[in-house]
């Protein structure tokens, strides 16, 4: 059996309730993410997507000048647009079953934990990556 923790991206990028919407584009630029774990005192509070971060600077019902965007990048947190406490599962799980999780309730990835703490993300392209290898493994064309 193929375990989550055989496929997870292990130490995953996170930052605290109070960062902004700034540091968290910065975070997820600097880090080729599109997730971002919020994480205090070895607790998972929530994530952040790239598709919050886009309502949250997009919204196409809100208008708003250019000198706004200043305001609106330090001003919102992390808390304000964060799915909390978010689906997890544990590392030992098979790894099929973090791809049924996401498929069935469409994530891009699931928080991993391993004794109540978090010890990595599996994303889509951490499944993706695991398929490539197991086809090159039974010698199919990639």
């Amino acid at each position: 059996m193929i375990s989550v923790a055989d496929i997870m991206t292990p130490d995953p990028i996170h930052t605290g309730r109070n960062a902004s919407l700034g540091e968290i584009i910065g975070l997820m630029k600097a880090n080729l993410c599109r997730q971002i774990l919020v994480i205090e005192d070895d607790q998972l509070l929530g994530i952040v997507t790239d598709r919050d971060v886009r309502v949250a600077v997009n919204s196409p019902f809100v208008l708003h000048e250019r000198t706004q965007d200043q305001s609106l990048l330090s001003g919102v947190t992390a808390e304000a647009i964060m799915t909390r406490a978010p689906m997890t599962i544990d590392a030992d799980a098979p790894a099929t079953l973090a791809a049924k999780l996401m498929k069935t309730y469409k994530f891009g990835s699931l928080p991993v934990v391993s004794g109540g703490k978090v010890v990595g993300i599996v994303t889509v392209s951490d499944i993706l990556g695991s398929y490539i290898g197991l086809l090159a493994a039974l010698g199919q064309p990639q």
